[in-house]
């Protein structure tokens, strides 16, 4: 469990390095609004106003929410704050990897089939992006 949680941490980490996470409530807000949100974090020990607005910008821009087994100050501590009780994952393969580090894949299974097909479709049109590219620079063959 303490290897879970910790690798799922270092996703979060990550997404902060890599820009790919907003932190706070009108950061998530804005994520939402503009539909760049993929996953809705929450961590189990936040007030009942986060939960509502959490549940607010879920209809806004219907991101995915997660209600995450660890305490504000251990997101806090992984995105480098003192406490965080509220994120959005904005890059939906970092997502997918998240909630598969979280463990526990048949109480997350609708978010993970979700996050699954959207990997798949952002995957697919990576590729022909890359082939387009590839059409206009060397012309089609």
């Amino acid at each position: 469990m303490v290897e879970t949680k910790s690798k799922a941490l270092g996703y979060l980490g990550l997404a902060r390095r890599g820009g790919r996470i907003a932190v706070g409530e009108e950061p998530c807000g804005a994520a939402c609004r503009s539909s760049h949100a993929r996953l809705l974090i929450v961590a189990e020990d936040a007030g009942d106003h986060t939960f509502r607005r959490a549940r607010s910008f879920a209809r806004t821009g219907k991101p995915l929410v997660l209600t995450v087994p660890f305490s504000k100050e251990e997101l806090g501590s992984a995105l480098g704050l003192n406490a965080c009780a509220l994120a959005a994952l904005t890059d939906a393969p970092l997502a997918l990897a998240f909630v598969e580090a979280l463990g526990e894949p048949e109480r997350h299974q609708a978010i993970l089939e979700t996050l699954r097909t959207q990997t798949a479709r952002i995957e697919k049109r990576r590729k022909e992006e890359k082939a387009h590219r590839n059409n206009v620079r060397r012309g089609k063959k």
